[in-house]
């Protein structure tokens, strides 16, 4: 299994960073599954899906293919089940074809992940899990939650080396152990920016 993930990880590294930031799970909304989906398209019109009219379902299937979080997969699905025009399409693919679709999509965006050279540890192992898993929900936790916690931990990590360093200097010092005691973001705008003005301070 992971030597196929090997050839996967391969081909989704060349397919370019768009497919990882066009993902749903860099978002801060957007539909999580296909239950979500059907969800939202009910709400949008009060009516359950199975019960809506052809125009509402191709409103609802409209609806997701204009998110701008929607990735490739998910786009593809959406225009098939369109281009299809029938009420039996269009609720498969609200009911079940959105889930698989994003979930393809998802698992391009934790190759890409994995691809990454400056993935830590952490973000490593907890990527596999989730494709261990193998579930779309698996998937969507990851990108949702499992990837911002776990690169925390790497970056926690990181600063924990630079304050072990002896020799740095007060202003960093102090920068490192702010950052450490905070959140997930304070921890990576330390990494990529607040270390960098802190040295500037000696």
């Amino acid at each position: 299994m992971r030597q196929h993930r090997v050839a996967l990880l391969v081909t989704a590294t060349a397919l370019g960073p768009a497919l990882l930031f066009a993902s749903p799970a860099f978002a801060t909304g957007g539909a999580a599954t296909a239950t979500a989906a059907t969800a939202t398209a009910a709400t949008a019109t009060d009516t359950p899906v199975d019960e809506m009219s052809l125009d509402d379902l191709r409103v609802a299937v409209a609806r997701i293919l204009g998110d701008k979080t929607s990735g490739k997969a998910v786009v593809r699905e959406a225009n098939k089940a369109l281009d299809a025009g029938t009420a039996d399409a269009l609720r498969a693919f609200l009911k079940t074809g959105f889930r698989l679709a994003q979930a393809e999509d998802d698992r391009v965006a934790v190759f890409r992940i994995l691809g990454d050279k400056t993935s830590g540890k952490a973000v490593v192992r907890e990527a596999n899990k989730a494709l261990d898993a193998g579930t779309p929900e698996a998937l969507r936790t990851f990108l949702e939650t499992g990837f911002r916690l776990a690169r925390a931990e790497d970056d926690r990590v990181a600063v924990a080396r630079i304050l072990a360093d002896p020799k740095i200097s007060k202003a960093l010092r102090a920068a490192a152990q702010k950052a450490i005691n905070g959140t997930p973001e304070e921890l990576r705008y330390f990494l990529e920016v607040g270390q960098y003005e802190a040295k500037a301070k000696r």
